[in-house]
Formats: structure tokens, C-alpha cells, sequence
């Protein structure tokens, strides 16, 4: 009678896990239809009974079992007062920005970095250039600043070819600096990541200029001033030790 108790529950759990990868394979069909880059989704349970997590690059959203349903939006935990959604996607956009190597950005390093921030920037955008002014505080503090592009008026536009000028140079770090300070540039061309930095941008739901990513994976849309992220990571050190 034990004997055959067991072989019951083992053939349940079994019928499960084959539920569970059936619904897997249903979500990632319907995925398919309607989203590039489907193929590498990540999937899984969530506290909503009859939907799963699901994570496309740095999008996160819900999904019913069956593949037929999408939700968008916020999940709030409300005995815990925690928004669930928005630690998956620091989760997600850390996990993606962790997939582009440096060699595709342009890196401003401090002798001693102690924290790492990406942002994404337009060179004639006056917020930006303002932030990249304050280069010396970031680096004095430790920050280190990776820049990726996102030209606002988009491809062949004259802030895209600027962006194109800067990464075909021969010191992309002084270009930079020369282009967001209104100075000439050698408008070379060559093969570039401005492309992959625009999609990665609307990937990340980018709005306007600049548009900053904590290493922590938050999502931080307007300009920062150099001295108040400071304090903040200055901070944010003291509570660790």
C-alpha cells in the first residue's frame, strides 16, 4: 500500500514538472510572435497564482501559464510594502548591462574606482553636458562613469554623426569632452556600437537625456549633480560598515 502511495505522488510531481515545462514552452511560443530576443527570456514562478515572471533583456512583465495573457506593471507585495517588479528589473538591467563589455562604452576612470555608473548621453543635450562638466568631481569620489550614446533625434541625425566622429577618434575620452564643450570634431566614420547603444536605451525605456544606471541596476532618468551622488554612495558606504 506504502509502495504504491509512493508511486502515486512520484507520478504526480512527474505530470507537474511536465505541466510546468509545457507552460514554459507556451509562454516562450507566444514570446516568439511578438518580442525580439524571445528566444532568451528567463521564466519564472511569481507570487500571482497562474502567472510567471518572466524577464526578456532588461523587461520584466507577467505572463499567464497558458502563454495567452501578458500583464504590464507594477506587483506590490502589500504586507510587505515592497514593489516586487522593480527589484526584478534592477536585477535584470544589472544582469544586462553586465553582458556589454567596457570595449563598447566610453570609460571615464578615477585612479581608485569605488563605484560604477552607466550613462547613456546625448553630446548636444545641455543636461548632458552639464554632467559631464562635473567629470572631475565624479572622479575625485571614485565614480567611475561608463558612457553609452543615445543621439535623441535619432539615426543620421547631426548628434548622431557627432557620436559616430567621437567613437572613430583617436582619444574618444578627449573627443568626448571636446564635442560637449561645442568644439570641432574630425567627422570620421567607422564601425561603432551607437546602434547597440540606442536599442539597449529604448530597451530600458529611455524618455530623454541623460539617463543614468546605478550598478545596483536602478534606473535614475535626468541629470545627477556629481556632488549629490557622492553623498549619496558616501552614505550608502557608511551603512555597510
Amino acid at each position: 500500500m506504502i509502495v504504491k502511495l509512493l508511486s502515486s505522488t512520484l507520478l504526480l510531481i512527474s505530470l507537474a514538472f511536465q505541466a510546468a515545462s509545457a507552460d514554459e514552452k507556451a509562454i516562450k511560443k507566444t514570446l516568439a510572435k511578438v518580442m525580439k530576443g524571445a528566444e532568451l527570456a528567463t521564466i519564472k514562478s511569481s507570487p500571482l497564482l497562474g502567472m510567471s515572471e518572466v524577464s526578456v533583456g532588461a523587461k520584466v512583465f507577467y505572463m499567464s501559464d497558458d502563454g495567452r495573457y501578458i500583464l504590464q506593471g507594477d506587483l506590490l507585495d502589500m504586507d510587505t510594502q515592497t514593489n516586487l517588479t522593480e527589484e526584478s528589473t534592477r536585477k535584470a538591467v544589472k544582469t544586462r548591462l553586465a553582458g556589454i563589455d567596457e570595449d563598447k562604452m566610453i570609460v571615464f576612470k578615477p585612479e581608485k574606482t569605488k563605484h560604477t555608473i552607466t550613462v547613456f548621453t546625448d553630446i548636444d543635450c545641455g543636461y548632458c553636458r552639464k554632467m559631464h562638466n562635473e567629470m572631475p568631481t565624479f572622479l575625485e569620489n571614485g565614480i567611475q562613469v561608463r558612457y553609452m550614446m543615445y543621439p535623441r533625434e535619432g539615426k543620421n541625425s547631426e548628434a548622431y554623426k557627432k557620436a559616430v566622429a567621437v567613437w572613430c577618434s583617436d582619444d574618444r575620452n578627449e573627443s568626448l569632452t571636446k564635442a560637449k564643450n561645442n568644439k570641432a570634431l574630425e567627422m570620421k566614420t567607422c564601425d561603432n556600437p551607437i546602434d547597440e547603444h540606442m536599442d539597449l536605451a529604448g530597451e530600458l525605456g529611455l524618455r530623454g537625456t541623460p539617463l543614468v544606471v546605478l550598478e545596483d541596476g536602478t534606473i535614475q532618468p535626468g541629470y545627477i549633480p556629481a556632488k549629490e551622488l557622492a553623498k549619496f554612495y558616501d552614505k550608502l558606504d557608511g551603512a555597510k560598515k
